[in-house]
């Protein structure tokens, strides 16, 4: 495991711990990069019932397909120290 996949699994950890309410575009920034970091399929498909929220979250992705995993990884990060004023070593 590479360090930037050991600062990926923690962020990812610290983030689904969160219970600080955010705003629905960073959660779906959020959902974007971790979505782009970890899907292995071309296109994401976003799960659920709710066919707006799918759009929406798909739109986030596709705003963001053109960077690399890695770049999705450490954006990622960056939001997780951001939003929980801890930086991830």
């Amino acid at each position: 495991m590479t360090d930037l996949d050991r600062k990926f699994k923690k962020a990812f950890e610290i983030a689904s711990a969160m219970t600080k309410k955010l705003p629905p575009d960073t959660m779906l920034q959020f959902y974007a990069y971790y979505k782009h970091a970890t899907s292995k399929d071309a296109v994401a498909h976003p799960s659920g019932n709710n066919a707006i929220r799918n759009a929406f979250k798909l739109n986030a992705w596709f705003q963001i397909n053109k960077i690399s995993v890695d770049e999705a990884k450490q954006e990622y990060i960056k939001l997780v120290e951001k939003f929980t004023d801890q930086k991830i070593i």
